[in-house]
């Protein structure tokens, strides 16, 4: 008998990956309003590290929820009960989630690598230097950063209202989630 729900791989990474977009976020907006890391302000490069391995451990985190995704499905949703739009939405949004999270991701590594900080994840592993610094890329890719993520966050916004949508109708939907 195939599952209804997801399993509680795919619910605990997906709440995981949840949180941590929340907080990249939220740190964000702080960290963009400290003075930027200098010699003479050391203890200004904390945030920004943080920032960085939260954002690696993303990567990490969505890959291994593709994985689990891929490997465990769960039963396919009575569509009777939905529109043909609807459910292709779902599989948009869900589509846009995973390769913006991706996208983001990988725009603020490139815009780190062109500065003259290096990365080292969790403070133990030291990721290779990809590229020279240079303010003009470093610009660049901040800026593809700062647009995909807004571009996610967009998108979240209707992956949690289509969510509460369902909820509300009680169709069943938000349970295959949350099925532990």
């Amino acid at each position: 008998m195939q599952r209804q729900g997801f399993n509680r791989t795919a619910v605990i990474l997906h709440w995981l990956l949840a949180v941590s977009i929340f907080f990249l976020f939220i740190s964000s907006w702080w960290m963009m309003g400290l003075p930027l890391p200098s010699p003479e302000l050391q203890f200004r490069a904390f945030p920004f590290q943080l920032h960085k391995n939260i954002g690696i451990t993303l990567v990490i985190i969505i890959l291994m929820l593709l994985y689990v995704r891929l490997r465990h499905r769960p039963a396919p949703v009575n569509s009777s009960d939905m529109a043909p739009w609807m459910h292709w939405s779902a599989i948009l949004a869900h589509v846009l989630i995973y390769g913006l999270v991706l996208a983001v991701c990988i725009t603020g590594y490139l815009s780190s690598a062109h500065t003259r900080w290096d990365t080292v994840f969790w403070w133990t592993i030291e990721f290779p230097r990809i590229a020279a610094p240079d303010e003009e890329m470093n610009e660049f890719w901040g800026e593809l950063h700062m647009w995909t993520a807004w571009a996610l966050l967009g998108i979240i916004a209707v992956h949690v209202s289509g969510a509460i949508y369902h909820a509300f109708r009680n169709d069943g939907i938000v349970r295959r989630m949350l099925r532990w």
